[in-house]
């Protein structure tokens, strides 16, 4: 006859198992609609907004803090509006501005998170290696915000084979994840001084964040399993 405990793990929901392995496939799915939903301002808002919520589900299910709680109603929830109005009116620059600096801080704080959730104990379960992916990729996202709001203050910071001075958000993007893994294949590069110590930013950042946080769970992944 099967216990209680073992009845209840069968009845949890998937994001109560696993809820770093939702937001890194929320994320990477992210990644793969946005060419779809670009032409959609209602496409990029929904998108936007469900992305955010899934983060912050996501985190609060490992980290479950009253400091969570309130970066959540006072940075997450004007976030998600300026999504919206961000969708709405893409090329207003004020709004392009005050939306990047509440979703950097956002997604930072997400990707310190979830750093904890993995540092917390020497153990390494499974939720815990898909935490080391969406980590990254939050990282990647509050980067990209990063560049969003430097080519508002300073116009012109970034170039690449587009016309216009301003690069899209998903240009940036592109960029972030092309700097943090150190793989040089962005066709969007930082051409103002601002913009370029900001890319260098990132650069330690990805690399700080092989040699600590992956390093960390590869040696102990393997001393489990030599015990």
């Amino acid at each position: 006859m099967e216990t209680a405990p073992r009845q209840h793990l069968r009845i949890v929901p998937v994001l109560g198992q696993h809820p770093s392995g939702v937001l890194l496939g929320a994320q990477l799915l992210a990644v793969l609609a946005y060419p779809y939903l670009d032409g959609s301002g209602v496409g990029r808002a929904v998108l936007g907004v469900v992305q955010m919520a899934v983060v912050g589900i996501a985190v609060w299910a490992v980290r479950r803090t009253p400091a969570l709680s309130w970066v959540a109603v006072t940075v997450g929830a004007p976030a998600m509006v300026f999504t919206v109005l961000e969708a709405a009116a893409p090329h207003v620059d004020w709004i392009v501005l005050v939306s990047a600096i509440l979703h950097a801080p956002f997604y930072f704080f997400v990707s310190y998170a979830m750093i904890r959730y993995l540092f917390h104990d020497d153990r390494v379960t499974r939720d815990e290696l898909f935490a080391t992916g969406a980590a990254f990729t939050v990282v990647a996202w509050g980067f990209a915000y990063v560049y969003a709001a430097a080519q508002v203050v300073w116009e012109g910071s970034f170039t690449g084979t587009g016309t216009g001075t301003d690069r899209a958000w998903f240009e940036l993007l592109y960029l972030s994840f092309s700097t943090l893994t150190s793989v040089g294949l962005s066709d969007v590069v930082p051409v103002l001084a601002h913009a370029r110590s900001l890319v260098m930013i990132e650069m330690v950042a990805g690399v700080l964040y092989v040699a600590l946080v992956v390093a960390r769970m590869v040696g102990l992944t393997v001393a489990r399993a030599a015990r």
